[in-house]
């Protein structure tokens, strides 16, 4: 078996990168907010305090899993969830960003729309990607995330409205829903899409819920005519049964503010994430993705990988050189070409 990674593919991202005796260290391909960014969040946090953002982070975690909203002051919820969620939020944007980059090639992005856009981290991850010339357009309906949207990307288009109510999206390029269909509902999708002249990312958690959400989505916009991306490799059937499901998972740095607000011993966290991205065209798709960490015996690695036949396992093995070296930096969520 040979293992060939696609080149272009964002490799940094993924835990679990390298065989555990060859790990340097568990940081090694952590991603961080840009660096104005976090200097901004740290100043927001200060302004707060403490105590009343350990308060607010806490409130904000029971609320998400019993499902209703935390009664916080604006100022203290934007700090805790700057602090403890936006930073993973932008790894998975960015991860998800980078592979859509490539399959789209020379294809130009030149305006994104990021619905739902919460702090702006989608915005900041296709920024990274695509760049200062890249035209974007943010719809938050939280008023104070969409005020400090605007102090990283003052350049931006930030509508503090609610996506519901917005009778016309505007059309741009490139649509980003990260985190937002699960609140705004699977029909929304369909709206997005009318409005993406080039392609459309959905983001979800990477619980069997977000990744149901995603598949939704999946079907039924390939049968109105869309293009797979990523992250499958071919229009077919998903070939996972429950409880399986599929998601990846990006690598984020905790700050040191953010491991004292969770009691937190290790320095970082791994995001999980389940995503579709389909365009208007046909692009060049990967022979193959890899769908879990992969395995490591005494001179063997399998990789267990999702390709158009169905699910496979592929194993490499020492006295094949080149195909170990290739499994060997292998990861999570890559694309095999």
């Amino acid at each position: 078996m040979r293992v060939r990674l696609d080149v272009n593919m964002c490799v940094n991202l993924h835990p679990n990168r390298h065989h555990a005796r060859e790990l340097s260290s568990p940081y090694d391909g952590c991603v961080q907010l840009p660096q104005h960014v976090r200097r901004a969040v740290e100043e927001r946090a200060e302004a707060v305090g403490f105590a009343a953002l350990k308060r607010a982070a806490a409130a904000m975690s029971d609320a998400y899993r019993e499902g209703r909203t935390a009664r916080l002051g604006a100022a203290e919820r934007t700090a805790a969830y700057l602090v403890t969620r936006m930073p993973a939020t932008y790894a998975a944007a960015h991860a998800v960003l980078r592979e859509v980059r490539t399959r789209l090639g020379e294809t130009a992005i030149e305006s994104v729309l990021d619905a739902g856009a919460g702090t702006g981290a989608a915005s900041l991850a296709a920024r990274e990607c695509w760049g200062q010339a890249t035209r974007i357009t943010m719809i938050e309906r939280d008023g104070a995330f969409s005020e400090v949207a605007r102090q990283w990307l003052p350049d931006a288009r930030a509508l503090a409205d609610d996506l519901m109510r917005v009778e016309n999206l505007p059309q741009h390029d490139l649509v980003v829903a990260a985190y937002s269909l699960g609140e705004l509902g699977r029909p929304m999708a369909e709206r997005l899409w009318k409005a993406a002249r080039v392609a459309l990312v959905a983001i979800e958690p990477g619980t069997p819920r977000g990744y149901s959400l995603c598949l939704e989505v999946r079907d039924a916009l390939l049968a109105a005519g869309a293009h797979m991306v990523a992250p499958c490799p071919a229009a077919m059937a998903c070939p996972l049964t429950p409880p399986d499901w599929c998601h990846f998972a990006a690598r984020v740095e905790r700050s040191s503010l953010h491991r004292r607000i969770k009691d937190a011993e290790l320095g970082y966290e791994d995001e999980k994430f389940s995503y579709v991205a389909l365009a208007r065209e046909p692009v060049a798709l990967p022979r193959a993705r890899i769908i879990r960490r992969p395995h490591y015996a005494p001179g063997l690695i399998e990789l267990r990988t999702c390709t158009p036949a169905g699910l496979r396992t592929q194993q490499a093995g020492k006295r094949d050189r080149e195909a170990y070296r290739g499994a060997r930096h292998a990861g999570w969520g890559d694309a095999l070409s």
